[in-house]
């Protein structure tokens, strides 16, 4: 069992929002506030939070590859938002990453927190593919990946993209 407490923390990006930092780092699982994180997606009815929990226990998907990372936002000894970045499964090309597993805890969303995340996880990705895809999982989530300079996509696994400039 791993031992969150123990782990060194990378941090990988630190956000000012309305003049709070907000500090991403790499995690692993299992780390505390994971439980209640879960808890709350799956009432919300996302379940890419069991598939992640489910993949880590496995060792399916640890983003233990190259390029790849979990990260997450926590907050007072809690994990409070959390989301990956692996090489896209679905293009079968090892230039172009995908962001997955995203979801920030209803009480702390509309602090800038989703936007840290991903743009975290962008900024890793810059440093190994050439571009990185995602599914939108509602509008909301739509439309602060266009914020941040996705693109709509129109293909049957990832609703948007980001080309990097090489």
């Amino acid at each position: 069992m791993l031992n969150w407490m123990s782990q060194p923390k990378k941090r990988l990006n630190l956000s000012i929002v309305g003049g709070a930092m907000i500090a991403i780092q790499k995690i692993q699982l299992p780390i505390p506030g994971m439980d209640v994180l879960h808890e709350e997606a799956r009432r919300e009815g996302y379940d890419f939070i069991e598939t992640l929990v489910a993949e880590w226990a496995s060792a399916t998907n640890r983003f233990n590859a190259p390029g790849e990372a979990l990260c997450g936002r926590i907050d007072q000894g809690l994990l409070v938002a959390v989301g990956g970045l692996n090489c896209d499964p679905f293009a079968g090309r090892p230039d172009m990453g995908r962001i997955r597993r995203v979801y920030v805890r209803p009480a702390w969303r509309n602090q800038g927190i989703g936007r840290s995340l991903v743009e975290a996880l962008v900024e890793h990705a810059r440093t190994h593919f050439r571009s990185v895809r995602l599914r939108a999982e509602n509008a909301g989530a739509a439309r602060l990946y266009e914020r941040i300079g996705f693109t709509p996509l129109e293909s049957p696994d990832a609703t948007h993209i980001l080309v990097f400039d090489k």
